[in-house]
């Protein structure tokens, strides 16, 4: 607070002048004249936005600028010279059911006059006044919280339903492929099990055996390194090794030579084969070197499916962080990654994400679960601003002092007419039913409100850019408020 330059006599009939006091009785005048004084303020800050509430003020004359806090920013959201505007401990008849700080800052262009009320008499004025005024006050204040969070867990659950529902096909595509090479790896294990019945039956000498080993673990090592090829290297290669396996009298052949392409396996191997297995015994050992390797392709598969099972499931745990303290220490590429990975469903083929992390970022203090939810609204109106083809870019950095998570987008942009009104409740682009206008609010709302960050907002035809801007440090929780 400024200081004061002095304590001036206070007036009820000025007092009565004002829009404010204009209905009060004589002896309530007078009340606020013996509770309350005239102070007159210098120049500067008079109060400031999270700091205890204290006053309430009503300007007599002179200027007051408004303005609240953004990031590391102070925006400036009023400006006048209006007499009976009014500010400070505006909810203290509230108590302490709501914290009670300035959720503004006010400061003071000009020497000004003020009607000064410590904070205890307006909460007292108020109840014992007013009191069917203070419980309709009362009933709009906490019903209107009330609607906010009721909107935010709706909005929330929407989003739930929809990655439920993708999260739900990622899944069963990893799990039906588990449960079909599992099946196949069965029939392939039975079928080595009979060869096995044909050694022990003695058709193969001990040395025969021993060759057919080493051949054996040579081939699993191949299968390890084996190279990705095309779709038309594969097809050639096939022909290849079908060829050989014809000029070798391998009964069909054409079954057995994918197995051996998957597993990057070519005909001068087929050549050693051949040179190290004695005569005769070229069609049994290639048919039992088939089952192993088709065993250990199809034990891949099954290593692959389940560790994609997991890794969504991890994922989702990380998404939904119900197993961690709301607020914690994270490192938001973690919680990009696991929002990425939970949207990968709702993402076109078309569009291509892009990620550039800043790796040398710090882990920062945040609500991990309500960042989650700002990624997911963010990328979701990227995806859905670029219809089915574009590219999204995920950046990360540093800008200035705050750590900023920027989402960059191909589409069309957000027109210049409607940029202002974003982040306004309710509001959208979207058609009828496809969109609730509460996102970017919602997400406004985590991001300044709840974390003191800021949310910058770019745009020209085919690049749109959002910003999302956290500090490094952990806000004083007492100045978190709703907005």
């Amino acid at each position: 607070m400024t200081e004061q330059a002095e304590e001036l006599t206070c007036s009820p009939d000025e007092l009565r002048t004002l829009f404010l006091f204009e209905k009060l009785s004589e002896d309530q005048l007078q009340w606020l004249c013996g509770h309350g004084h005239v102070e007159l303020f210098e120049p500067g800050p008079l109060y400031s936005e999270g700091d205890p509430a204290t006053c309430f003020y009503v300007l007599l004359d002179g200027t007051v600028v408004m303005s609240r806090r953004v990031g590391a920013d102070n925006v400036e959201t009023g400006r006048t010279s209006q007499r009976g505007v009014y500010g400070g401990a505006f909810n203290a008849y509230l108590g302490d059911r709501t914290p009670q700080v300035y959720m503004q800052s006010m400061r003071v262009t000009e020497p000004s006059r003020f009607f000064v009320l410590d904070a205890n008499d307006f909460a007292q004025l108020m109840h014992e006044w007013f009191p069917m005024a203070v419980h309709l006050l009362e009933g709009l204040f906490f019903g209107v919280q009330a609607s906010q969070r009721v909107i935010g867990q709706r909005e929330r659950l929407l989003a739930l339903g929809s990655l439920s529902a993708g999260l739900t096909h990622e899944l069963n595509n990893p799990a039906a492929a588990a449960v079909r090479a599992t099946a196949a790896l069965r029939e392939r294990v039975a079928g080595m099990r009979h060869k096995l019945g044909m050694i022990g039956a003695g058709k193969w000498s001990k040395a025969t055996l021993q060759t057919l080993i080493q051949l054996q673990e040579r081939a699993v090592e191949l299968v390890a390194k084996a190279p990705s090829l095309s779709p038309i290297e594969a097809s050639d290669r096939e022909d290849e090794l079908t060829d050989w396996l014809d000029d070798h009298s391998i009964a069909n052949g054409w079954d057995m030579a994918p197995i051996f392409v998957q597993a990057g396996l070519e005909t001068a191997w087929l050549d050693h084969v051949e040179a190290t297995v004695d005569d005769g015994a070229l069609e049994g050992a290639l048919r039992w070197l088939s089952y192993t390797v088709e065993t250990e392709l199809l034990m891949n598969e099954i290593e692959d499916s389940t560790t994609r099972i997991s890794t969504l499931v991890g994922a989702a745990k990380q998404y939904s962080q119900l197993d961690r303290a709301p607020y914690q220490v994270v490192n938001v590429h973690e919680l990009l990654d696991s929002t990425l990975l939970m949207l990968a469903g709702k993402i076109p083929p078309g569009i291509t994400v892009v990620k550039e992390y800043d790796e040398s970022l710090p882990s920062i203090p945040a609500y991990a679960g309500e960042l989650n939810q700002v990624w997911t609204n963010m990328i979701d109106n990227a995806v859905s601003a670029m219809g089915d083809t574009g590219k999204l870019t995920v950046r990360t950095g540093m800008d200035q002092e705050l750590l900023f998570v920027e989402f960059a987008d191909t589409g069309p942009g957000i027109p210049e007419e409607i940029r202002g009104r974003i982040f306004e409740p309710f509001f959208t682009t979207k058609p009828v039913g496809q969109g609730t206008g509460l996102g970017l609010d919602i997400s406004w709302r985590i991001v300044v409100n709840k974390h003191h960050g800021d949310i910058k907002v770019e745009s020209v035809p085919g690049d749109t850019r959002v910003r999302v801007c956290l500090p490094l440090t952990a806000p004083d929780p007492d100045s978190q408020e709703s907005r």
